[in-house]
């Protein structure tokens, strides 16, 4: 070989890649589409199935806890005892309604019209008559006699103004409900040496005229569900004679 010969060069050829963009995705709009769908579809069939399965019954009262049952009703005003105290518990009440919604409209009603008494001498001297406090059954709104001023005459169905202007006070208070209302007449022992005693006639003929009364006043008819005579058999005062065990309720039922 000749000394003075190059030895081949190695040739070395480099080849350049355009860079290309991110692989396209393929999309995924559609999965989520397709997913709510699919959970329509089950929701829909899902009421189809509650609506075959459930009675009339059961239905309102799935109707009752998806809509809120206590709303507010306008125009609740008053002119005081001589044209009707409408107090501002704009607060319908209807049957289905829970107990706790039931005991703060209750207790509403309670405050105001312990704070009726602030307004002037006339309703203080007016509330001395009523206590209210919560039952089993519901508010009970208590009209007692008190000894110089007794809701009827002595021995007699017959009212006193006094038990008109209670009467005002008690429907205007309740107007903006629409709970149902039950009446009871309480009155006091009488001696036993009489031969036929009174008080069952007595106490049911006072809780038909307070009715009257309420009625007049104001308070719809319809609302009353009953009206009950327990003669003496429920005395407020240990002493079953005290004019104190001559009283009068007004239950705003649950």
């Amino acid at each position: 070989m000749d000394a003075q010969q190059k030895p081949p060069q190695t040739r070395i050829i480099v080849k350049r890649v355009a860079a290309s963009g991110p692989t396209p995705h393929h999309g995924g709009a559609w999965k989520v589409a397709y997913a709510d769908f699919v959970t329509a579809m089950m929701a829909f069939f899902l009421l189809m199935w509650l609506l075959n399965a459930t009675t009339e019954q059961q239905r309102s009262g799935l109707s009752e806890y998806f809509n809120p049952s206590v709303t507010r009703t306008p125009g609740a005003t008053g002119d005081g005892i001589e044209a009707g105290v409408r107090l501002g518990v704009d607060v319908e009440v209807n049957d289905t309604q829970r107990s706790s919604d039931y005991d703060a409209v209750a207790r509403q009603v309670q405050d105001q019209l312990n704070g009726l008494g602030a307004e002037s001498m006339q309703m203080k001297n007016l509330l001395k008559h009523v206590v209210t406090r919560m039952t089993d059954e519901g508010l009970v709104i208590e009209l007692t006699d008190l000894t110089a001023a007794p809701l009827f005459q002595e021995d007699s169905d017959q009212a006193q103004p006094i038990l008109g202007d209670l009467a005002q006070v008690i429907s205007g208070a309740l107007s903006g409900l629409r709970n149902d209302i039950a009446i009871s007449g309480h009155v006091r022992a009488y001696p036993e040496a009489l031969v036929t005693s009174p008080v069952w006639d007595l106490s049911t003929a006072r809780a038909q005229t307070l009715r009257g009364a309420l009625e007049h006043s104001g308070l719809r008819a319809g609302r009353i569900q009953r009206i009950t005579g327990f003669a003496d058999r429920r005395n407020r005062d240990v002493n079953p004679m005290s004019p104190q065990n001559n009283r009068l309720e007004v239950i705003l039922l649950r």
